[in-house]
């Protein structure tokens, strides 16, 4: 059973007061055809349905399950959770000015988030029976993580393995910043990135204050949210093994979800799959997996989790225990697309609205480490704004663009 988020009178996890009062860009819907929202919701989950139905030998109440589901989200209306579901007073809490509505009409971020929760309910994850805990996604998640592009990126570590620290450390920040284009449910609608995209470009980069504020030696502790699992969070796993050899933090908490969640969103058993994929390696990597083993076990790098990151809800509207351990951190890395989301508020964001402003309300210093795959953006310069604009390209949504935004 998950721990309930504290919520207010009207459904929404309690939060301090802040800029969210008095902002006025629109939510994003997914009611406006050909928008990037809405092609998530009518093409993307039901081509998940359908993968994930293939994935496993589901029997006959699982198949009715999905065919209900998919019934539901393409031309019903949003249904509750049944009474008996353990989060089910959480859910309509959160959800009771949109059941009843088109799937459509609900804000992105939350039909999202309950597209997921229903998928798990389907298949009866959360159950009592033989079924409960197995991961739909883990298929996926293996394959990649067994797959030639993961062995080439490995094998490329030793190349690096004498390099001067700082020209490692931009490497290895890189690589985490970029591995989020390894995200499979990007990789559902779109499919796989072409060679020819490698050369994309950061919209923004803060690296140099983000290292500015972890200096090799100080007692340090960092905070970083996973994304994605698989050939993402192997990247992220190598650069928190040089933040705590190069004494950039004393210590590390990786946090991770509690669920599957979003296709290939990291939980436990990813970063415990990940961990073993490196240590197995030869070279550079297997010694990096190794010394990690070694981290986990003397406490210098910690999992842990967290019922609020399965949660529909805003960074903002975090419950206190997260917001205090965030608060202790010197900073916290927030990995990918969906906590950028979640960071700065699901809106139509002016994009040069100023990022400091927009997560002033985050407990302590926060950096957002980003590949672009939805609309929201902000931070950027009036020049660099005019000069994608006029590009021609669907910078927002592509995934050939990226982001480092820190606030101190």
């Amino acid at each position: 059973m998950t721990e309930k988020i504290p919520s207010t009178s009207d459904g929404r996890a309690d939060s301090s007061s802040g800029p969210a009062a008095d902002r006025d860009a629109p939510v994003i819907l997914s009611n406006e055809p050909g928008s990037f929202a809405w092609g998530v919701l009518a093409k993307r989950h039901p081509a998940l349905i359908q993968q994930v139905r293939d994935a496993f030998p589901y029997g006959r109440r699982q198949h009715e399950a999905l065919d209900a589901l998919l019934d539901e989200i393409t031309a019903g209306v949003v249904e509750p959770l049944a009474p008996a579901e353990h989060d089910h007073e959480q859910w309509a809490d959160w959800g009771r000015k949109h059941f009843g509505r088109s799937w459509f009409d609900a804000p992105f971020l939350w039909a999202e988030s309950y597209f997921y929760r229903r998928l798990l309910g389907a298949i009866e994850y959360f159950g009592t029976g033989p079924w409960q805990g197995v991961d739909p996604f883990a298929p996926f998640k293996q394959a990649e993580l067994r797959g030639e592009a993961v062995e080439e990126e490995l094998r490329a570590l030793d190349a690096l393995a004498d390099a001067p620290a700082d020209v490692r450390a931009t490497a290895l920040l890189h690589a985490s910043l970029w591995g989020n284009r390894a995200d499979l449910g990007f990789r559902v609608s779109a499919g796989k990135p072409a060679a020819g995209e490698a050369a994309s470009a950061l919209v923004a980069d803060d690296s140099g204050v983000l290292w500015q504020l972890l200096p090799a030696g100080a007692p340090s502790t960092v905070a970083v949210v996973a994304d994605n699992a698989g050939r993402e969070l192997i990247p992220d796993l190598i650069l928190i093994d040089h933040l705590l050899e190069c004494q950039h933090a004393e210590r590390v908490v990786l946090h991770v979800k509690p669920s599957p969640y979003y296709v290939s969103d990291a939980m436990t058993a990813d970063v415990v799959d990940c961990l073993r994929r490196l240590t197995e390696a030869p070279g550079e990597a297997g010694t990096i997996g190794g010394r990690l083993w070694k981290a986990m076990a003397s406490g210098r790098l910690e999992v842990r989790t967290h019922p609020f990151f399965c949660a529909p809800l805003p960074y903002e509207e975090m419950p206190e225990d997260l917001r205090s351990e965030f608060e202790a951190a010197t900073i916290t890395l927030l990995k990918g697309d969906l906590n950028y989301r979640r960071l700065v508020g699901d809106r139509l964001w002016d994009a040069t609205a100023p990022f400091a402003d927009l997560t002033a309300y985050f407990p302590g210093a926060v950096a957002a480490l980003r590949t672009l795959k939805s609309d929201v953006i902000v931070g950027l310069d009036r020049g660099t704004l005019d000069t994608l604009e006029q590009s021609g390209v669907a910078w927002r949504t592509s995934g050939t663009h990226a982001l480092i935004q820190v606030r101190p």
